[in-house]
């Protein structure tokens, strides 16, 4: 076992340090190698842990534990799967606490926003642990009397992923609970910016009994070699991504290589529109949690807010007191709604698109910079006079800044919206019946809020359209993409 001496994080006041892990966790054993990988706070860039870095053959033997485990796994039934995924569940409900924690200083998100995500991740292994129990097949109707046609679903077998830093429980938590329901193994590798989190709950799976192979977790550094083995390996027969477009494509391309299963959830552009006929104070809440959760780091965050002029000033003034609200600091400090960015380079990226927009004719109305909090930390940002061929509308931000888009009539701003390669999620604000019809089905996007700012759970599919990927997560739906159907022709049967 490892010595957890030496991981610069003992003021962190967990209940459970046995959570702290820094070896990759493969077949069932902590794997140590010679080289580490630093674990930094993004808040104050201290160096929180050192971890294991582990490459292609620690990535190879992973493959192998899933293939090895596989068969048995696979015949266990699905019962006694949801028995083993539902211990896992409750271990991390009762450990939430300390996971959240160890999320927020590798991460940086709020605490309360960590231990939120420690229990949304947590539902999809509750929901598919009951979903696995429901994979049902078919009996068709025969083409003569002699004939019967009966079809089943078995699991694809052997699922690879690569997981980001910015949820980095629950985008594993919930390929890992529909792949593991449907009777696949698994192997992951996580973000190395955020390895602990996979880690932990690599350690809660082994308490609650799921045997060795079954879940695997490889970090390592060497993303191009560890990507091929997890991409190519001729034993992995589905491969599933969280990240951005260009490298999900590139990932694409190698699976086709064995013709592997792929899922996609890939990058987004997604609109927020407001209408004048809307519940501008609903609309300004919906705003505030779609835009600014994580620092605006995830895939789904607002990153247009579009506005009918009939109340653009109303939506604006109100929102900007909202967002002028927030408070900026350490993600375990006490009150705090905003924490650091991941890096100093996200922080550059999202200052160039601000200036970028500003040079454009855009209008500063909040923020517009780094905050004194420290070099991770930008300040929650407004802008106004936007339009939708700006840098800061045409790109994904991934942080925390508000372009508003004024517009005219409902045809406008449905085609402004979906003037974008991207169509993962979408929102939208009226107390229209029949335009709440017209705009969901018009807008071209995997997922529409209506008068919601918050859409993700585990019963509900989870995935885009376009460039933003392919295949579901969660719902019934999720479990497909773990599964193959096999048709069975049955002859002879007049004799």
């Amino acid at each position: 076992m490892q010595n957890n001496q030496d991981l610069g994080l003992q003021d962190l006041a967990l209940q459970d340090k046995q959570l702290i892990k820094n070896f990759s966790y493969i077949n069932g054993s902590w794997h140590s190698s010679e080289s580490q990988i630093v674990v930094t706070n993004p808040a104050n860039g201290n160096e929180v842990a050192h971890i294991s870095n582990a490459g292609v053959v620690e990535t190879e033997l992973a493959v192998k534990a899933a293939k090895d485990a596989l068969k048995m796994w696979s015949a266990k039934s699905a019962n006694e799967r949801a028995s083993l995924l539902r211990n896992w569940f409750n271990l991390m409900m009762q450990h939430q606490d300390d996971l959240g924690r160890i999320l927020t200083v590798e991460q940086g998100k709020p605490l309360a926003e960590a231990k939120g995500e420690i229990a949304y991740g947590a539902a999809f292994i509750e929901w598919f642990a009951e979903e696995g129990k429901r994979v049902y097949g078919d009996v068709i109707p025969g083409p003569s009397g002699d004939k019967r046609i009966i079809v089943i679903k078995q699991p694809v077998g052997v699922v690879a992923s690569i997981t980001p830093w910015n949820f980095p429980n629950a985008m594993i938590a919930r390929k890992a609970a529909a792949a593991l329901a449907a009777g696949c193994t698994f192997v992951v590798r996580p973000a190395t910016q955020t390895p602990l989190s996979a880690l932990a709950m690599a350690e809660l799976a082994e308490r609650a009994g799921i045997p060795a192979g079954v879940f695997n977790v490889v970090v390592g550094d060497d993303s191009r070699g560890m990507g091929k083995v997890l991409t190519q390996h001729p034993d992995v027969a589905k491969f599933t991504f969280t990240g951005s477009t260009p490298v999900g494509k590139t990932l694409i391309s190698q699976c086709a290589s064995t013709v592997k299963k792929v899922s996609m959830e890939l990058g987004g552009n997604a609109p927020f529109v407001v209408f004048d006929d809307a519940d501008i104070d609903a609309a300004v809440q919906g705003a505030m949690v779609s835009k600014y959760r994580n620092a605006g780091q995830t895939c789904v965050c607002t990153n247009r807010i579009f506005v009918q002029k009939g109340v653009l000033e109303q939506f604006t003034e109100k929102f900007t007191a909202a967002v002028a609200a927030l408070s900026i600091g350490d993600g375990l400090a006490d009150g705090v709604s905003i924490g650091p960015m991941i890096s100093s380079d996200a922080v550059n990226d999202v200052d160039k698109l601000v200036a970028d927009s500003l040079a454009a004719g855009a209008t500063l109305v909040l923020g517009g910079k780094r905050d004194s909090a420290g070099d991770n930390f930008y300040q929650p940002t407004i802008l106004t006079g936007v339009t939708n061929d700006m840098p800061i509308a045409c790109n994904e931000i991934f942080g925390p800044v508000s372009p508003i888009i004024a517009f005219d009539n409902e045809a406008e701003v449905i085609a402004l919206a979906n003037d974008t390669e991207y169509g993962l999620a979408a929102y939208f604000y009226s107390r229209d019946i029949g335009r709440i019809w017209r705009v969901a089905e018009g807008l071209e996007y995997g997922m529409v809020g209506i008068n919601e700012g918050i859409i993700s759970n585990a019963a509900a599919p989870f995935g885009g359209v376009k460039q933003s990927g392919n295949g579901r997560e969660g719902s019934k739906y999720g479990l497909d993409d773990y599964l193959e159907i096999k048709y069975l022709c049955m002859g002879g049967l007049d004799k």
